[in-house]
């Protein structure tokens, strides 16, 4: 008797399975690694700031809603009301 393992369906869904995952997660990779990052941006500066957790809360919640990053709304918000005091 052989001891070679004969290769059936099952093993064939599975191998298929498996490149299909790694062709995936090398395209995640490559499409993450062309991203440009807030973080990495030279043109953003990390800032902190206090906010009262009822407003925070909130920011948070509207983000989420809109898909949104929190620090893209401030800024926003921040532009308008410095155009509004120039």
């Amino acid at each position: 008797m052989s001891n070679k393992k004969k290769s059936g369906r099952f093993d064939e869904l599975i191998d298929a399975a498996r490149s299909r995952q790694n062709r995936d997660e090398l395209q995640v990779d490559s499409e993450k690694s062309s991203r440009k990052t807030k973080s990495t941006d030279p043109n953003y500066v990390r800032t902190t700031f206090y906010l009262p957790k009822s407003v925070h809360r909130r920011l948070k919640a509207v983000a989420v809603s809109q898909e949104r990053q929190m620090s893209d709304i401030v800024t926003e918000l921040l532009e308008q009301w410095l155009s509004n005091t120039d």
